[in-house]
């Protein structure tokens, strides 16, 4: 196993974990901005106030993405047991 292999390994993983957490990651920041407009606009300074929000927004999108995020990782799996012969034999 090179270092090339190793670095290649990573580069991969934090791509589809990137891709992954994208779609609850931009709903989530979407969600907070636009409950921070609306607090500043109308004065109410309530911290807990974008939770629930958030939270029915994120399960929205599990919902919604979930059969293909589960689908980009169980493809970056088989890929890296399929890529185990080739980097115990080099």
């Amino acid at each position: 196993m090179t270092d090339t292999a190793v670095i290649e390994i990573a580069l991969h993983m934090m791509l589809v974990t990137a891709k992954v957490s994208a779609p609850i990651l931009l709903t989530s920041l979407g969600i907070g901005l636009g409950i921070s407009l609306f607090q500043s606009v109308t004065q109410i300074q309530e911290v807990t106030l974008t939770f629930v929000p958030k939270l029915a927004a994120v399960a929205v999108v599990i919902v919604i993405s979930g059969h293909w995020m589960l689908n980009q990782i169980v493809g970056f799996t088989n890929e890296l047991f399929a890529m185990i012969p080739h980097l115990i034999a080099s």
